[in-house]
């Protein structure tokens, strides 16, 4: 019994050792990555046991070759140990890094998604109260000159247009988070697309008096479905319009390198603060209210739709900042 606690004593005497050898190292690796410390956890466990059973064995008194076997049995022991609980340290770390990034990103997504109901309920019920209020008007007979009637059944129109526009991008940006987009590849001729784009926002640029300029003349092909390809174009541009001041200019430039395609959008809006370059693309964001212009606020959906459907694409978008204004860059695989 008397040899049983003194094997005992000497081995807990050779792991506190170790033991706190261990914390000093760990100590002075607190800033260091999860990984780092499990494997140090891990040094310090398999330490401390080798450390005990060969101070046992040697006060055991064992022949030189008894105690060998001893140690060189404990080596490959303590080498398959840590060989092991590195491997599942490393995954439990990584394990815990994507636990800890998906928390966050889950917090960003319900903030996004508090931001979203907050300005689409405001985007609905502005237009919603005028148009009520020009109904009953037409309803009740207070307006009666034609001129009247006829402008009120213009912003009718107007508001249940932009309306509709609202619920269409409410509705592909569902399709698009629930996974639910499919898409028909097609090679196409990006001209064709830009064409199409520039031909729709031509009417809002020229109101603006803001001209779109394609530059270029050999425009690549593309592959990938044609609505979801004019789309992307088609917000970026719109976006562009809003934005950009009166007799601004929007530029259109595309090409093709070797495993890529991409088109730029150039616009003169001032450029956009660095504090909100990694935000552009998120749901609802509208930039501060400095930025942006009287009565060119939209649902904050567009540029989310641009990101969403170039992801869908396998490709990435990015803006940044020129002089003078900004740049949406598009890259697709070729």
């Amino acid at each position: 019994m008397r040899d049983l606690m003194l094997i005992g004593l000497y081995s807990l005497i050779a792991g506190a050792v170790v033991g706190l050898a261990g914390a000093v190292v760990l100590r002075l690796l607190r800033g260091r990555s999860i990984t780092v410390h499990v494997c140090v956890l891990l040094t310090i466990t398999v330490t401390a046991v080798v450390a005990g059973v060969g101070t046992v064995a040697q006060l055991m008194f064992l022949s030189g070759h008894d105690l060998q076997v001893v140690l060189v049995t404990v080596a490959a022991s303590a080498v398959v140990s840590l060989g092991v609980g590195t491997v599942f340290g490393r995954r439990l770390a990584a394990a815990a890094v994507w636990a800890a990034q998906a928390r966050e990103q889950e917090r960003r997504m319900e903030a996004g998604r508090r931001d979203l109901v907050a300005w689409v309920s405001h985007d609905l019920r502005t237009p919603l109260a005028g148009l009520r209020a020009m109904t009953e008007a037409l309803q009740d007979g207070v307006v009666a000159d034609p001129r009247t009637v006829a402008e009120y059944h213009r912003r009718i129109g107007a508001e249940t247009d932009r309306m509709s526009s609202l619920v269409d991008d409410l509705f592909e940006l569902s399709r698009i988070h629930a996974g639910a987009l499919r898409l028909t590849p097609t090679d196409l001729p990006l001209a064709d697309i830009v064409s199409d784009a520039v031909a729709a926002v031509t009417p809002l640029a020229v109101g603006r008096g803001i001209r779109v300029v394609a530059a270029g003349e050999r425009w690549p092909m593309v592959t990938g479905g044609a609505a979801e390809l004019n789309r992307i174009v088609s917000n970026l541009l719109t976006n562009s319009v809003r934005y950009t001041p009166a007799n601004g200019t929007i530029q259109i430039e595309a090409g093709r390198d070797a495993r890529e395609v991409w088109l730029t959008v150039s616009d003169s809006c001032g450029g956009i603060p660095e504090a909100d370059l990694p935000r552009v693309f998120d749901v609802a964001f509208r930039g501060t209210r400095a930025r942006t212009p009287e009565g060119a606020g939209g649902g904050g959906l567009g540029l989310a739709i641009v990101r969403g459907l170039v992801e869908a694409h396998g490709g990435r978008v990015q803006a940044g900042n020129i002089t003078g204004g900004c740049r949406f860059e598009v890259r697709l695989p070729a």
